[in-house]
């Protein structure tokens, strides 16, 4: 995969780099066009390398863009393996999860793919259909965090799922989409720090029984 700046790893094998480099090209030319208006030609000349070597490495468009999904996939911040303790305060284990998720949202190079990804969901929403199924699946991760701490009657949670629904939109709501939809800036630190605090004492006021 290309670096966070979007240039190939030094230390890469040369076929490497110029994967590396399809892949990113491709990212560019599918976020600024769409993906139907994108032609190889065009991922090949902003790649820098020649039409037969980006056949060699995709068969087709699609099959870039299914890499694309799947390198998403592969960094997705629902992959973590997040385990309700029942020794632990809540309100610690909740920034820590928090505090890992946010951390991932703010990978430059998430953002860039999940744009990539998201503007084709929106012009063609079967081509991403797959991606959003399999994000759902990781999202039940924090989904059985709630669904543990409410059966060990630590959360008072009537519905499992729209509650977890309400914790990654206290996180979205200022670490993702906006850096989606409007090309804000990653959150700072500090800013990082006031969202996961906040997200922490809403949740565990509205739900944690006393």
């Amino acid at each position: 995969m290309a670096t966070e700046t979007g240039s190939p790893a030094p230390h890469m094998k040369v076929t490497d780099q110029k994967r590396a480099a399809i892949l990113d090209a491709a990212i560019k030319v599918f976020g600024a066009r769409g993906f139907e208006p994108s032609s190889m030609d065009q991922i090949a000349k902003v790649a820098d390398v020649s039409k037969r070597t980006v056949y060699n490495h995709f068969e087709n468009k699609e099959a870039l863009f299914a890499e694309i999904l799947n390198q998403l996939w592969d960094i997705s911040p629902f992959k973590l393996d997040i385990e309700y303790q029942p020794n632990i305060p809540l309100e610690e284990q909740l920034a820590d999860l928090l505090w890992q998720t946010i951390k991932m949202l703010s990978e430059p190079m998430l953002l860039k793919l999940a744009r990539v990804a998201i503007a084709e969901t929106i012009h063609s929403p079967e081509r991403a259909q797959s991606m959003l199924d399999r994000l759902a699946v990781r999202e039940e991760s924090i989904s059985a965090w709630v669904r543990a701490a409410s059966n060990d009657k630590k959360l008072n949670v009537a519905d499992v799922s729209f509650a977890a629904n309400q914790l990654h939109a206290l996180i979205k709501g200022f670490a993702f989409w906006p850096q989606i939809t409007l090309n804000s800036p990653p959150l700072n630190q500090e800013e990082q720090r006031r969202v996961v605090e906040s997200a922490v004492d809403i949740f565990i006021n509205t739900y944690a029984i006393k």
